[in-house]
């Protein structure tokens, strides 16, 4: 199976590409830089795990995945609270990481089942 055909990682690509988007002219150049390398390591960790030889190998990276996500929901709910991003775009963004989320436990639980 090829990871670019995975709901999950077409999902997080999307997520990250918004975040560059959304957080484009943002001046905190710390928040921004850590917010766009969360998002970019959720879809990079899933692909990475997709190209290894083992399902272990597979799993431990789609964990990874996982915790990107987490740190990236985490951020965005920090910056919402100091107001670079508006309540509507971060509900969005949050219910997308959710998800995401959930997708990931479901595909990290199925690879193990399997194994």
């Amino acid at each position: 199976m090829k990871y670019e055909n995975l709901e999950v990682w077409q999902r997080s690509f999307r997520l990250s590409v918004n975040i560059y988007k959304i957080f484009e002219h943002l001046k905190d150049f710390g928040l921004k830089e850590q917010m766009c390398r969360a998002g970019v390591s959720v879809p990079s960790n899933i692909a990475e795990g997709f190209e290894r030889e083992s399902d272990k190998e597979k799993v431990r990276f789609l964990i990874i995945a996982k915790g990107s996500l987490g740190e990236l929901k985490t951020q965005v709910m920090i910056a919402t609270e100091i107001a670079y991003i508006s309540k509507e775009n971060s509900l969005r963004i949050v219910t997308e990481c959710e998800l995401i989320g959930k997708m990931l436990g479901g595909l990290i639980r199925a690879i193990k089942n399997c194994s």
